[in-house]
């Protein structure tokens, strides 16, 4: 009876564990930092490999959206987070407005006064 139950808890360990190291070896395999490629981008690929390359210069990328406020401080607030996200959140909105600021003027829209 002992060595049944001994040998169950062996089995139920061992099934723990495998199924641990399934799941640790499945989200290891998926790439989250958006640096690689997916599956979505394969047929794209593919179609860009098979066909001669032109010796044009790429086309620049245009915006979808205009550059709004909301837009601009939106853009501000990531650019703020990934390289100042040690500082206080005074010193974080303080450069987001100047960030937005400086944005806006390159848009060529006019600076509300508040």
């Amino acid at each position: 009876m002992n060595s049944l139950i001994f040998s169950t808890h062996k089995f139920v360990a061992a099934a723990r564990f495998a199924l641990f190291a399934a799941c640790a070896l499945t989200l290891a395999a998926c790439e989250t930092d958006g640096t690689g490629s997916s599956a979505a981008d394969a047929p794209k690929a593919e179609a860009a490999a098979a066909r001669p390359q032109a010796a044009k210069p790429p086309e620049p990328v245009r915006d979808a959206e205009p550059m709004t406020r909301s837009r601009a401080a939106r853009e501000c607030w990531m650019r703020t987070e990934k390289g100042n996200a040690h500082e206080d959140l005074d010193k974080r909105a303080d450069l987001v407005n100047k960030c937005i600021d400086d944005k806006m003027k390159a848009a060529g829209a006019p600076t509300p006064k508040t």
